[in-house]
């Protein structure tokens, strides 16, 4: 209908039902009380007519936004991007916006990204910064504003959250370079104030357990971030220990760039001195030199999920409290090899 903007009332006459049919057939949290078939209808009406709806006359109707703020620690890391395609991509599809915050892991940024997103009135928050004490959750359950952590949990799951089976990955990673031989195992672990350092210290500990392995206090070594710094810092603080270790599980791959680097400082190889495993499986490394093994996360489908949530959580404030953990994937590549001589 070139000339003007197609209206709910196009959308029903050419579905041939009421108006309020319509309205209810194209809300999803109302769509359940319109015949199946009728429904149908009205939606091939809507995207034949390309109908769009006129955002402020439904905020007006339903006192929302249809927006929804996500902070985000650090989007220079390659493990986000995808993860915001996945929220951006569910919400578009019930007619919300996301509105992106980047926080650079400050919290005074984080403040400022948060306050102006609630004056904007935002329907809720999807947050992948959250620590374990957290100021900015606490003021969010005060003012009972709607939250849900991606990447990221809290140990009393008091939040609704979508994140990868952490543990599971550094178990699987564990296991891997136990299966190739690798029998004493350092481990570059992350921050502990935020879930992803802690789940997969204990996924380590886990998985060396699990083989009747001891986990030596002084092969573990705790990076201050998730950086290719910090990860070169450990694992030369490591080796300066003087403990043999044939085989390193980094924190993330961040992480695990640092200690090649670490290695290449002191005249050593990847993987013939020491292997080495990282955690996400971000784009390019596989172009790395060696290949980086990693445990893949599914970074698009837990941006989903996360979103998912939000919805359920916009339509229903006071439903269940949902922690969705995604399976992991161990991704072998060059990096990883048997160690020289008797494990």
């Amino acid at each position: 209908m070139p000339g003007r903007r197609v209206t709910l009332r196009d959308v029903a006459r050419s579905a041939g039902v009421h108006s309020s049919t319509a309205s209810r057939a194209l809300n999803a949290e109302r769509r359940h009380l319109v015949n199946g078939e009728t429904a149908e209808r009205v939606l091939e009406a809507a995207r034949t007519l390309e109908f769009r709806p006129d955002p402020a006359a439904r905020s007006l109707k339903t006192r929302r936004s249809y927006t929804v703020g996500v902070l985000i620690p650090d989007l220079n890391n390659p493990l986000f991007p995808p993860i915001v395609r996945g929220i951006e991509d569910t919400l578009t599809t019930q007619g919300f916006v996301a509105l992106m915050g980047n926080t650079d892991n400050d919290e005074a940024r984080e403040r400022r990204v948060f306050e102006g997103m609630r004056s904007r009135h935002v329907d809720g928050f999807i947050v992948a910064t959250a620590r374990q004490h957290h100021p900015l959750l606490d003021q969010a359950v005060r003012e009972e504003l709607p939250v849900v952590l991606v990447n990221r949990i809290l140990d009393d799951d008091s939040f609704p959250s979508a994140s990868v089976d952490d543990s599971m990955g550094a178990q699987l990673a564990v296991a891997h370079l136990i299966q190739l031989g690798h029998r004493r195992i350092a481990h570059i672990a992350g921050p502990q104030d935020v879930s992803t350092g802690r789940g997969r210290l204990r996924g380590f500990e886990l998985g060396m357990a699990a083989a009747g392995l001891p986990v030596e206090r002084g092969l573990v070594t705790f990076a201050n971030g998730f950086t290719r710094a910090e990860g070169q810092r450990c694992l030369v603080e490591a080796l300066a220990r003087g403990r043999d270790f044939t085989a390193v599980v980094a924190g993330n791959d961040l992480l695990a760039l640092g200690c090649y680097a670490a290695l290449e400082e002191k005249g050593l190889s990847c993987p013939e001195d020491v292997s080495v495993v990282g955690f996400n499986d971000m784009p390019f490394i596989d172009q790395l030199r060696p290949p980086l093994t990693s445990i893949r996360i599914p970074h698009y489908e837990i941006g989903a999920e996360a979103a998912f949530l939000m919805l359920d959580r916009i339509s229903q404030p006071r439903g269940l409290v949902q922690a969705k953990l995604l399976p992991p994937e161990l991704v072998v590549r060059g990096s990883t090899a048997p160690p020289r001589g008797p494990a």
